[in-house]
């Protein structure tokens, strides 16, 4: 199943001055800001997403992290770097899309799957906070 959107042109993509946000703004006139930890914690990278839904990864301590990069790949995709070392996610134009159109539903569910893990959003050794 594919959702590509004939639409999902970027006209502006850009890494906030503190490096915490992805602003992107499409054609068809959908604009999203992206905090850097949620762009971390869903990285499409065989890292985090695994290769089914099963091997998904919740990925927890990243409320501090900042992007690094952006780099264009040819003109589909950005690679984004993290300050924490993570470098295989390549965000496609809809991946980036989706990721803004459905932040609010992936969110909730990220915070929901860090509770019931037990999990927190800050950095091993830090207090608790959702």
């Amino acid at each position: 199943m594919t959702d590509a959107l004939p639409d999902a042109w970027p006209t502006e993509i850009r890494v906030h001055r503190d490096r915490r946000a992805l602003t992107i703004a499409f054609e068809d006139g959908a604009s999203f800001t992206l905090p850097a930890e949620y762009l971390r914690v869903e990285s499409p990278s065989a890292e985090v997403q695994g290769h089914s839904p099963a091997d998904r990864q919740i990925v927890a301590g990243k409320r501090e992290v900042r992007i690094d990069e952006a780099i264009p790949v040819g003109n589909y995709a950005v690679r984004l770097i993290f300050d924490d070392g993570h470098s295989t996610g390549i965000y496609t134009w809809e991946i980036l899309h989706r990721l803004g159109r459905e932040q609010e539903e992936r969110w909730t569910r990220y915070l929901q799957e860090l509770a019931s893990k037990n999990l927190s959003r800050d950095a091993a050794g830090s207090a608790r906070r959702h």
